[in-house]
């Protein structure tokens, strides 16, 4: 297990208050603050004011960047005439500032999702069980379609071209893997979106982009758990991220997993399911900030789990049919001793944490949490399932990596953002 580095405090937290350092910038970025800082949702506006005025609000806990400045966020009043040192000083300090990360989020979410989307609707990227490798190519091999392996039997590739080539095949090639490398091709793929081909070519080293096992993602420069990811994040339970709001889940990585011993599972190839968080509605992140993440969660997976043992089971995919689908007749059919227990299964699924927690899971794309928990309940019925985020550095490394890449490239453009009275 690679040591997790230091986090910065504030993740800790839910106040959102200055107090971070600003990233460093190159020496040219300055025209390219105000630009940055609009397109992140900051407004800044003179008024009769003697000293800046930050109020950043509580941009994570809102649903899009529109609501956000609905309810008043990402505002800031300057003295009339504020100018040069001081308000360069002041934007550079806006970009140290914790509701700039939740700015971010709003954009890595739209990545995320759209990057999901595109993933599950190419029907040509499919599934391998992980005895016939983690990684297929097909005929054409992997150099066909933009890739190099770096270790054998499907452990270990990076792009051998350009990158956005690379991702392009798990959008409209055929390939295959199984779940752990289709995790980490969508949090790849969030990244292309977000930086736009051109700047997920130019920003990215091709080892940086290696997919494969997990252990083999640690020998290499991965900007997921390799030498250049940086700093993670370490927040299993979803504790401190909850406690943040909706937006800190966006693009976050994560895995259900078997609870008892293996020897209980009678479905090897779905011991596990790794995701990505494409979503989470208002009412679900309330849920899991009330009960403070996901341990809550894993009691309640457990209590489903017990619950059906008690029924019996008629049929392929009963409990996907019976609890997702709710299929009219499967419900009809249930006897009436046992509809009770089916009763006690609503009332656990009907919190709103397993309807609005969308998670991408390779090959079954964007599904909510519910879904996944049935379709276990089938797969192993002798174990229940726990629920975890992974190891990222989507706040720490990633972020900071996004905030350079922008400063230093933005095009041209007036140094005042919003200069509205």
């Amino acid at each position: 297990m690679r040591r997790v580095r230091r986090v910065p405090a504030w993740l800790g937290g839910c106040a959102l208050a200055l107090g971070l350092a600003p990233p460093a910038t190159a020496a040219d970025g300055a025209a390219c603050l105000p630009p940055l800082l609009q397109r992140l949702g900051w407004q800044i506006r003179e008024s009769d004011v003697t000293a800046p005025v930050v109020h950043g609000g509580e941009p994570c806990r809102r649903a899009s960047l529109d609501d956000a400045r609905r309810h008043g966020d990402l505002q800031v009043q300057v003295p009339r005439g504020y100018a040069g040192a001081l308000r360069e000083r002041l934007q550079r300090d806006l970009l140290g500032h914790p509701a700039t990360l939740c700015a971010y989020a709003f954009q890595l979410g739209d990545a995320a999702r759209r990057a999901a989307t595109q993933l599950q609707d190419n029907r040509g990227y499919r599934f391998s069980a992980l005895q016939l490798g983690w990684i297929g190519f097909g005929p054409g091999g992997a150099r066909a379609q933009g890739w190099q392996r770096f270790r054998s039997f499907g452990r270990g590739y990076a792009p051998a071209g350009s990158n956005s080539a690379a991702i392009e095949a798990f959008y409209s090639g055929r390939v295959r893997s199984e779940c752990g490398v289709g995790r980490q091709v969508a949090q790849l793929a969030t990244q292309r979106e977000l930086y736009g081909d051109a700047g997920f070519d130019r920003e990215f080293a091709p080892g940086e982009l290696s997919i494969g096992t997990f252990l083999t993602l640690h020998d290499t420069p991965s900007i997921l758990l390799g030498g250049n990811a940086g700093e993670f994040f370490a927040d299993g339970k979803a504790v401190r991220t909850a406690r943040l709001g909706r937006q800190a889940f966006m693009g976050v990585p994560g895995f259900i997993e078997h609870v008892f011993d293996k020897r209980y599972l009678d479905d090897i190839n779905n011991q596990a399911e790794n995701f990505v968080i494409t979503d989470v509605s208002a009412q679900a992140a309330d849920a899991l900030a009330r009960h403070g993440g996901f341990s809550y969660y894993d009691g309640q997976n457990r209590r489903l789990w017990e619950l059906s043992r008690q029924l019996p089971r008629a049929g392929r995919r009963y409990f996907e049919r019976l609890l997702h689908e709710r299929d009219p007749a499967l419900r009809a059919a249930v006897p009436e001793a046992q509809r009770p227990l089916l009763a006690q299964m609503d009332q656990v699924l009907a919190d709103p944490v397993y309807a609005g927690l969308m998670l991408y899971v390779h090959p079954k794309g964007i599904r909510p949490l519910g879904y996944h928990i049935a379709r276990l309940l089938d797969r192993n019925p002798r174990t229940p399932y726990s629920i975890d985020l992974a190891l990222h550095n989507l706040h720490t490394t990633l972020y900071q990596r996004w905030l350079q890449a922008q400063l230093r490239d933005c095009a041209p453009v007036p140094a005042d953002i919003d200069e509205r009275g």
